[in-house]
């Protein structure tokens, strides 16, 4: 009797702390979007206008949410002087002097070349919970965004290949 009333005054403390720890990681974000929707973006086009324009790994990238293989992309190991855009609508999404080598498989930036050409969201697909980072001009997928990059902001953008397109000297 004294071991299961143990375990319920575990569990009611534990399910007490958990509305003050989601609480805390929603206030962290006030800056960002609450609601994403397709009304947010600037440009807005049917999927058959996207297949019109993109190849079919961009598209399953950019419109399906979809990733590619880690190591395969043809940015991962790019790091010469440049810019990178959407591939989707050509908006400047990262620099090349944020990008860096952090072994996870795919193009990684500390940040984005300015904060206001991407919208961050929460993803809670695959039984994982992330930050999902979208352009926002258009609301294509492009990656996601994680806690343990490098200074001087921590963050990891980790970023699909297909959901860029790069340009040397851009500045």
């Amino acid at each position: 009797m004294l071991i299961n009333l143990r375990k319920i005054c575990v569990v009611a403390l534990v399910s007490l702390m958990f509305p003050a720890c989601a609480q805390q990681t929603g206030n962290q974000n006030n800056n960002k979007k609450a609601t994403v929707t397709m009304d947010t973006f600037e440009i807005k086009k049917s999927n058959e206008e996207w297949r019109k324009q993109l190849s079919p790994v961009q598209f399953g990238i950019l419109r399906e949410k979809g990733t590619e293989r880690p190591f395969t992309g043809e940015y991962d190991h790019l790091f010469e002087e440049g810019t990178y855009f959407c591939a989707a609508c050509g908006t400047e999404l990262f620099k090349s002097k944020s990008k860096y080598n952090s072994g996870c498989g795919w193009p990684a930036f500390y940040e984005p070349s300015t904060n206001k050409n991407i919208i961050e969201k929460k993803d809670y697909t695959h039984g994982m919970v992330r930050t999902e980072v979208m352009c926002a001009k258009c609301g294509g997928h492009l990656g996601h965004v994680f806690n343990d990059g490098p200074q001087p902001t921590g963050l990891r953008y980790c970023i699909n290949s297909g959901a860029l397109k790069f340009e040397e000297g851009k500045k």
